[in-house]
Order: C-alpha cells, then structure tokens, then sequence
C-alpha cells in the first residue's frame, strides 16, 4: 500500500536527527520530496483552478525549501500510495511544523486511489519558512470500513489517478 514503507518511527538517519517519519501509533508519517514548487505572482497571474498557469510557480530540486512570507509551495510525498478499496485517509500536518505557522493541506486519500500525494505548504507566518525534504511533513489516517465503497476513485476515472511527481490542479 506504501513505497517505499518504513515500518518503524526513524528519528535519525545517517544525517543526524530529523522529522520523524514512517510508522506511528495509527497511523504513518509521510515524507516529503526534494521537488517542490514556490509560488510567485511575478508575472501577476489570477490563481484559476480550471485554467491555472504553470508561470506562476518556481520549480526546485533542494534538500530545503524556503517558502516566502505569506506564500506556499507545492510538493510531493517521497512515498507512493496504493489506497485498498475499503478504507479512506486524512492527512494532517506534523505539529513541529503547525508550531512554526506552516499549514500541511492534503485533501483526502479516496479508496482505489494511487500516486504521490501533492502537498501544499501554507506559510502563514511574516517571514520567510523553512520545510525539509526527505523528512516527516504530515500523518495519513487510515480508516477502514466494514464493507467497500461502490464507487471508487478508480472506478469514477479520477483525473488524479496515478500522479507522479508534484501535480498542478487539473480541469
């Protein structure tokens, strides 16, 4: 159900100490990649989610992001999500980083999905945020029913389904 999986709670790698990640008491803690896209208005671009413009994010590939004051980013999950057809997840933001004014967004995971999940990182504090890659982000809540859904997000044909890499709204 997750790639790579990490069965235990990993408070230090070979790097030193870091956000915990992996497996929690219920639930697991994902990671976040080192792919991430800043948003700018510097092209003054309207946000429209049926017509968004790519122009208006900066990609980079960094073992940090510094996310501006008052702005957010877009990112992905290190692991690859298998949703088995009877449960449901929410993801909710690590308290290290809700300490820090950083807002972790992820809408629900629905049964039959898969793909990387797309972060998004609300910096809500006046001055620029730090969010690092490889490192926990947030925690996935599995919830599973007695019984499977009768429709799932694979069977409705969702236009996530699958999504690599950090993925901009679609229409």
């Amino acid at each position: 159900m997750i790639e790579p999986y990490e069965a235990n709670q990993v408070r230090e790698t070979q790097a030193g100490r870091v956000i915990s990640f992996g497996t929690s008491s219920y639930g697991y803690d994902i990671r976040c990649a080192d792919e991430f896209k800043i948003f700018t208005n510097i092209n003054s671009a309207i946000v429209d989610p049926k017509n968004f413009d790519d122009d208006s994010f900066v990609d980079l590939k960094s073992d940090v992001c510094i996310i501006p004051p008052n702005s957010f980013a877009l990112a992905r999950t290190v692991e690859y999500f298998r949703i088995p057809r009877n449960v449901l997840t929410i993801c909710l933001g690590k308290s290290t980083y809700a300490r820090c004014g950083i807002i972790v967004n992820v809408t629900p995971l629905e049964p039959e999905w898969e793909g990387h999940v797309t972060l998004e990182f609300s910096n809500t504090t006046p001055l620029p945020a730090k969010v690092y890659a490889n490192e926990g982000i947030a925690q996935v809540l599995f919830l599973e029913s007695d019984e499977e859904c009768s429709v799932s997000y694979r069977d409705r044909g969702g236009k996530y389904q699958g999504q690599r890499g950090v993925t901009l709204p679609r229409a």
